[in-house]
Formats: structure tokens, sequence, C-alpha cells
């Protein structure tokens, strides 16, 4: 499918690039794929010999470590590397959105402590923004750190974070002083540093918790009714994770959680707009994870096509579906024009590059997940079965919908900047 190959349009170099990542995502990730969201495992060891390719801190500076490409270019590596597992994907691009926040507005002894350890992911991080009381209304965070001697002093829990237990640095926004944007400090939390807990493993919905499910829907409308009153939101949160399998997400908790000043990322106060400013890239990452799982459920769709039949003719000869097929192509090379104009907006530091990002998260993750949702359609029943990889596509993108800035929030930020005064 030449036309619509990743490839089009790249350079010699950025195809090497991509290459060498899909040469790693077909013989180390896919292989493997199933497996890790089966047993919920977080594969580290791939991580790391991920890292010795240089994806640990693809876009963060050579001089302390880093492999100092562009945002294109990291763009061009998650997209073929979420081919071959995209929950897994989707974790190395959150390590590298921390790597790049430490490199960005880091001192020379934060980026010389950290980022090489980060590259190597040697040590792995988490990024923590994310209340149980504030989501897409980030700036109203309670987490709060006070200034006590050389220390802060940290209380309050972060909610949904991505390898937390499992990593071993936490980039935590909280609040230094007054309410709202303006208050927010970013502090770098370690592992181990007492304090710092973490909430029971939240587990994914799968057939073995149907039943479970279906109960909580049933009882929810009586609940004013039960003896005992149950949370059913707070449930349903402890239990049920649909896809993103391959890392843990758990409650952050810090409880008199007590961090050297020196953790103090760039000044108190600029927390907001470092979160922000990651944030623009996490955007261009997720959705360029959506677009690998977009392109190989559409391969995997056109593979049945031609060898599954149906009255006495390969499906791929019924015309609805010949249709379908075009629409979908023409969803992800559409996808990928718009993530890669993105990326370099963002690299250049173009004025559009906020909404750009947003267009970009909104419009990709959307129409990818219809593509891997229209994959599983066409393969029947079968595409519902673990067997095939499309069902694992379908689970992973959907939540690229939610996290780093609901789509809902993308819409907001894309017409805000259309509607200001200028």
């Amino acid at each position: 499918m030449p036309f619509i190959a990743a490839s089009l349009g790249l350079t010699d170099e950025q195809r090497q690039i991509q290459q060498l990542a899909a040469d790693f995502a077909r013989n180390e990730m896919f292989p493997n794929m199933a497996t890790w969201d089966r047993e919920e495992t977080f594969p580290v060891d791939t991580l790391r010999k991920a890292a010795e390719l240089g994806f640990g801190a693809i876009y963060c500076q050579e001089k302390y470590g880093g492999t100092g490409l562009s945002r294109l270019d990291a763009s061009i590596i998650f997209e073929a590397l979420a081919q071959g597992c995209c929950s897994t994907t989707a974790y190395i691009s959150i390590h590298n959105m921390c790597a790049w926040m430490i490199d960005e507005f880091g001192n020379e002894e934060q980026k010389k402590r950290w980022i090489p350890q980060l590259a190597s992911m040697g040590c792995l991080a988490s990024y923590c923004l994310t209340e149980p009381g504030s989501g897409s209304d980030a700036a109203s965070l309670t987490t709060s750190a006070r200034k006590d001697g050389d220390s802060y002093v940290l209380n309050g829990s972060k909610s949904f974070i991505s390898g937390a237990g499992a990593t071993d640095v936490y980039l935590v926004m909280c609040r230094t002083g007054e309410a709202g944007p303006r208050g927010i400090s970013c502090i770098l939390v370690e592992k181990n540093t007492p304090g710092l807990s973490f909430g029971k493993k939240e587990k994914k919905a799968g057939s073995n918790t149907h039943l479970f499910f279906f109960l909580l829907l049933f009882f929810k409308p009586y609940s004013d009714l039960l003896i005992i009153k149950i949370n059913f939101e707070r449930i349903y949160t402890l239990f049920f994770r649909v896809g993103w399998n391959t890392h843990p997400a758990r409650v952050v908790s810090f409880d008199d959680c007590r961090v050297p000043k020196a953790n103090l990322l760039s000044v108190e106060g600029q927390g907001f707009n470092i979160a922000m400013r990651g944030l623009n890239g996490g955007r261009i990452n997720i959705a360029s994870c959506s677009l690998g799982a977009a392109q190989a459920s559409l391969e995997q769709a056109c593979d049945h096509l031609k060898v599954r039949k149906q009255f006495g003719s390969a499906l791929a000869s019924f015309q609805y579906l010949q249709f379908r097929v075009a629409e979908m192509a023409t969803q992800l090379v559409a996808s990928r024009l718009l993530v890669r104009q993105a990326a370099m907006a963002l690299q250049a530091n173009l004025p559009e590059a906020v909404a750009l990002c947003s267009m970009a998260k909104l419009f990709v993750t959307e129409e990818c997940f219809q593509v891997c949702n229209d994959a599983m359609q066409m393969f029947g029943g079968y595409g519902y079965l673990k067997d095939y990889p499309v069902q694992q596509y379908v689970r992973d993108t959907r939540v690229h919908c939610i996290l780093e800035g609901t789509n809902e929030m993308m819409r907001m930020l894309v017409s805000r900047d259309i509607l200001r005064d200028r």
C-alpha cells in the first residue's frame, strides 16, 4: 500500500529512523503484544531495549544524553512502534514527555542527573497532573507543597497515573501558592521517598469482569435504597480499565511527603505552564500512537478481506467494503498529514502550535479509533476474539480520546483560538 505508507514524504534519514522503529516493533513488540495485554505485563526489559536505539529521550538535547531528534521524528517513531503495541508505545511517549520537561525547564544539575538515566530508561518517569477532583479543570488541583526549611512537604493525591508504582521519578504538579494556575509548581518526587504511596493497581475490563460490571449497572439506580452506601463511580474507577494493560495505573498519594527544594523544576508558579507545554507534545505523541494502531488495523483488515469468502466470493469483491476501505485509508492519510503539520509547528514554536496540536489530537484520535473499530467490524465475530490483534488496537486507542486533555477540551482550545480578537 505505497500511497498510504507512513514513509510517504519523508527524507532518507527519516525513512531510516522509521525503519529502525518498525523493525523493533515487528521483532520485539508485536510477538508479545497479546501476552503483555492478557497478563498485564509492564515490559521493562523491552523498554530498555528501545532505549538502546535512542527512544528513551528522543527530543532531548544530545549534550545531556538525549537523542536530539525533532518532534516530527518522534511522531514517526511512535507511529511505527504503536503498530507493534499501542499501549506500550503510549507509555514510552509519556516517559519522553517527562524527559523533555526536565530537559526544557530543569537546571544544569537536574539535566545532568536525570536525562542520562531517562534516556537509557534505567530510570522510568511518570507524569502526575490529574487528581480525583480535577481532570479537565487542571488549574483547580489541590495537592499541596508547603515549604519547610530546605524541603517541600507534599500532601494530596493524583489519579490515573501511568506507570505508578513501577516507575522511579514522578513529575508532580502541586500547589505552592495562590488558587488558580499561577499557584502551581512542578516538583520531582523520587520513588521510595517517605510519605509517597500507591493505590491498588486499577483492574482492566475483560470477559471475567462482565458479570460484576452488569451487576453494578443494575444496582446503581437503587443505590439510595441500599443499607450499605456504595460509591459506584469509585468502584468503577478501581476495578475497570478497558485498554492500556501493558503498564500499570494507580492513585499516587502524598502524606507529609518531604522532598528537597532542589527538586523544584524551574521556579515556583511555573508548574501549570510546564504541564501545558508538556501536553502540547503529548497530544502529538498520543495521536501518533493512534496512527500506528490504525495503520496496522487497516492492513490486517485488507488481508482478511482478500482471503475471507462469503456467498462464494472474497469479501474484497463487495463494493460496500471496497468503499469503506477507501474511506478508512483517506481518514488515515489525512490524520497523518495533520499530525506531522502540528509536529513541525511545535518544533518551530509557531503561534499556531497549541491550536494545531489540539486539532491533531481531536481529529486523529477520533478518526483513527473509527478506522480500528471499522477494521474490527470487517473481521466479523473473529474480530472480537483476542486471537486477533485488531480488538486490542480498538481497546487501546479508545482512551486516546480522553487522556492528554479530553477531546471536548480540544474543541474548546481550537474554537477559543479561532474566535479570539487578533
